[in-house]
């Protein structure tokens, strides 16, 4: 069963994301990266740059997660003037195997909390369990489609932030 706009606005309150509304699918950005390849498989020919990496045994790994979204996120020109962007949602309900992916137009309020943690207000499908602890994992990206940001957990046990921004000259169709 699918969940309604209402509940994600819910799961996402505590977070200090604004829910706006879900993009229908005429309103969907472009791909900004070639088919079968993630975030996290770009390459610097793609237009990616990494955050560094922040161990999940860090006692402040939800403090740093923070700092090193926002710093990428202002750096990059995630957010517009309104502070508002895309954020890959799931609106399967929880119980579901199947997901069920959209990108939600958000605003981030002035108290906001996307480092995570064990405690923090991710919504579950925002975070990955690994070991004894939960790290962030989510993307979003820009109005314009221009810019994809994805903080991702890695195998080695580290989590960053990856921007994905292709050079213009490389994707004239998003640009215009």
């Amino acid at each position: 069963m699918t969940i309604t706009d209402a509940e994600m606005a819910a799961l996402l309150a505590p977070t200090g994301i604004l829910f706006l509304r879900r993009l229908r699918s005429n309103e969907e950005p472009p791909r900004l990266l070639p088919p079968y390849v993630s975030p996290a498989g770009a390459l610097p020919e793609h237009g990616r740059i990494d955050s560094p990496a922040i161990d999940i045994d860090d006692p402040d790994l939800a403090a740093k997660v923070r700092e090193t979204w926002f710093w990428m996120a202002t750096e990059y020109e995630l957010l517009d003037d309104d502070r508002e962007f895309l954020l890959g949602v799931d609106y399967a309900d929880p119980e579901d195997v199947d997901r069920e992916w959209a990108w939600a137009r958000v605003r981030l309020l002035d108290e906001w909390d996307l480092g995570g943690g064990d405690d923090g207000p991710l919504p579950m499908w925002m975070r990955f369990y690994m070991g004894e602890r939960f790290v962030p994992e989510f993307t979003v990206m820009t109005l314009d489609g221009r810019m994809m940001m994805n903080t991702t957990l890695w195998g080695d046990g580290t989590v960053s932030t990856i921007v994905i921004r292709p050079a213009s000259d490389k994707r004239p169709d998003v640009l215009r």
